[in-house]
């Protein structure tokens, strides 16, 4: 990968949320400060705030469901990046936000003329996945490969890192009760690290060969979901004993789950999609981008173990509803 290949005015969709920090920071070290400029859309631009201070970095009041705002962006850009994602919601808003939207950037990338697209998916993702999720995602891509761009697909595994929701969840639960219920208990994944998917957007930005494919981010292990939780129990310094839920039970918890404010920990569509193993099938992967994956519980360990890392205290902050 050489310099001049790499796009000097991109726009990052979702870039102020976990993988799009990490995103922002690694284009800014890449082009040393100078050669490409980074445009972040947000409707809440306090939410960029760590972001602001990065040279060439600008973060910008948009709305991207807004096809005016859209076109804009879009019209001042050479490349996208679209990060832009939910785990939670209804039909409806899985349609909106992981098939609409890619229609939109379609729809605006072929007027303004911009064809370079690098999208970020989901393993799993497929028309006839049990969830609504997983099967949203797949229409998103469909929609992105109808159109006349030079597209890059990454579907990544559960990805972990100082802010993950899913350890850092699971370790401070472990904190608090003597028990962890757990829905899925056998539910398999294979952990990526969010600076290796970060490294591989930046990696496919810059090389003209990643056009027309797709690659999947994976860890180097799989892991269930029982494992993880235990994991990060015992590298938190509290690891408690797992009660596996049966189907029925983790439904009824998820039902409960939903009716508590804030972004619920688990869904009866999380407990659908986690019928597809989210492991590798073989396609491309981070290898095939020159990307060694990091072990999970190495990088864990930086911020699970007691009193490190810098997020340990933002599922406090959330129970509190400071965020």
């Amino acid at each position: 990968m050489v310099a001049h290949d790499f796009p000097r005015n991109l726009l990052v969709l979702g870039g102020t949320g976990f993988v799009g920090s990490s995103l922002c920071e690694q284009l800014v070290e890449h082009s040393g400060g100078g050669s490409a400029r980074v445009c972040v859309p947000s409707r809440h631009p306090q939410r960029g705030k760590a972001l602001i201070t990065l040279p060439t970095l600008e973060v910008v009041r948009a709305n991207v469901h807004d096809d005016a705002d859209l076109a804009q962006l879009v019209g001042a850009s050479d490349a996208v990046v679209n990060l832009i994602a939910i785990l939670h919601g209804s039909p409806d808003e899985f349609e909106r936000v992981h098939v609409e939207l890619p229609r939109r950037i379609a729809a605006a990338c072929e007027k303004a003329g911009v064809r370079r697209v690098v999208h970020v998916s989901a393993l799993g993702a497929s028309a006839d996945a049990p969830s609504h999720y997983l099967r949203s995602k797949a229409a998103g891509e469909t929609v992105l490969r109808s159109a006349k761009l030079d597209l890059t697909v990454l579907r990544p595994s559960v990805i972990f890192g100082a802010r993950d929701h899913l350890l850092n969840t699971f370790a401070h639960l472990q904190a608090l009760f003597p028990v962890m219920p757990l829905a899925c208990a056998g539910a398999r994944f294979q952990p990526v690290w969010v600076e290796d998917v970060a490294r591989a957007l930046v990696r496919c930005l810059g090389d003209r060969g990643t056009v027309g494919k797709t690659y999947e981010c994976a860890g180097t292990r799989v892991y269930t979901l029982r494992e993880l939780v235990h994991l990060a129990g015992t590298l938190a310094g509290h690891a408690r004993p797992i009660l596996a839920l049966p189907d029925w039970a983790a439904r009824l918890q998820a039902a409960a789950m939903s009716l508590l404010p804030g972004e619920p920990l688990m869904s009866s569509d999380n407990i659908d999609s986690m019928r597809v193993p989210n492991v590798a099938t073989g396609m491309p992967g981070l290898p095939e981008l020159g990307i060694s994956p990091a072990p999970l519980d190495l990088v864990a360990q930086e911020y699970l173990s007691p009193g490190q890392g810098p997020a340990r205290m933002d599922v406090w902050r959330q129970f509190a509803r400071r965020r």
